[in-house]
């Protein structure tokens, strides 16, 4: 639902304006879901994505109104509700790694995993791949996942998981380094993504 406000042009026009207008929060699930489904689908599976996007944006809309308005996008904040929403599903997300490790490759859900499959050098890289993501401490798998698969910025990131963005360098630098590493000193991506 778009308003008729000027606030409304960004997301924290979207928030504010909800506070008076809850209706009009619904433009950030329209802008976001998708996106959001595609990082959780990726992390946990289909099966609970739905449910996950559901109720990141249910904890978004009832703290909309401590959201800090400094921040014109609502990206990374709602980016930061779904990573720690999948933290509750660690064990099923490693275990899940694990399984399709095991696995032929199989077609990804459309997402970052269909990216991340058809920028690997060779499709027999995933169940390498998968087994490093396994092996990584949760936070260093955070950070990975949302900088190099979601696209956010360092900064986004940090903000993101409530860390200090050289926290963030840090546990990216040795993700990067275990998952190369795991894969037998291989970058798995086209672009050198050290850059």
């Amino acid at each position: 639902m778009v308003t008729d406000t000027l606030h409304a042009v960004d997301d924290a026009g979207i928030i504010t304006d909800s506070l008076n207008d809850p209706e009009v929060f619904a433009a950030l699930f329209d802008r976001y879901s998708t996106m959001l489904y595609r990082y959780i689908s990726f992390r946990l599976g289909p099966e609970v994505a739905e449910d996950l996007v559901g109720e990141t944006f249910l904890i978004a809309f009832r703290r909309r109104g401590s959201y800090d308005v400094s921040y014109r996008e609502a990206r990374p904040w709602l980016f930061g509700i779904a990573t720690k929403l999948i933290t509750r599903y660690r064990r099923a997300e490693v275990s899940r790694y694990r399984a399709l490790e095991r696995q032929d490759p199989v077609q990804a859900v459309d997402g970052p995993e269909e990216a991340i499959t058809h920028d690997l050098t060779a499709e027999g890289s995933r169940p390498a791949l998968l087994h490093a993501l396994s092996l990584l401490p949760r936070g260093d798998r955070d950070v990975l996942l949302l900088v190099a698969w979601s696209d956010m910025t360092y900064e986004e990131a940090a903000r993101a998981l409530g860390i200090p963005v050289g926290t963030v360098k840090s546990r990216l630098n040795r993700a990067r380094r275990k998952v190369r590493d795991g894969l037998g000193g291989v970058n798995p991506l086209k672009e050198d993504i050290d850059g």
